[in-house]
């Protein structure tokens, strides 16, 4: 399975409002940042952000963050008043002194992604696993909220 993030995907507001995520980074630079008022590739700081995808199914939502590189210690994972908070810092540091020399490699990576969670997950149990390149979180669905099938009701 691959993560695909796509670039300059406008969505209605309406269909934003109604999704049971709320993306808040990605609310502000859609609706402000790409409508060409300004230079985006000065000033788009996601184009470093990884790849998200959501799924949802009748008991749990599953979420996939594509980042590769990290190791597990590299993440911070909090929530607070429903919103679903992942950060990642990384830094590498490598030199060499010679008599004649000395060369230095340095390098520096980080993200944040903050998501607005639904009201019918249970908070208490998201669980996160970190296995190749993909951070993965698994939001079980409260019992009561749970969608039902439609069904038809017949007219007496």
């Amino acid at each position: 399975m691959s993560l695909t993030k796509f670039k300059n995907r406008r969505r209605p507001l309406t269909n934003l409002i109604t999704s049971d995520f709320f993306d808040m980074e990605d609310f502000f630079d859609n609706r402000l940042w790409n409508r060409g008022l300004v230079n985006e590739d000065f000033w788009n700081g996601r184009s470093g952000e990884p790849a998200l995808n959501i799924k949802e199914t009748d008991h749990y939502f599953e979420i996939e963050l594509a980042a590769p590189g990290f190791t597990k210690k590299d993440f911070e994972v909090s929530i607070e008043n429903r919103y679903l908070t992942i950060k990642a810092e990384k830094e590498f540091t490598d030199e060499e002194k010679e008599e004649e020399y000395t060369r230095k490699e340095f390098s520096y990576n980080s993200f944040t992604r903050t998501l607005l969670l639904p009201e019918n997950v249970l908070e208490d149990e998201i669980k996160a696993k970190y296995n190749d390149g993909v951070l993965r979180f698994k939001l079980t669905k409260k019992e009561e909220v749970k969608k039902l099938k439609p069904r038809k009701v017949e007219i007496a």
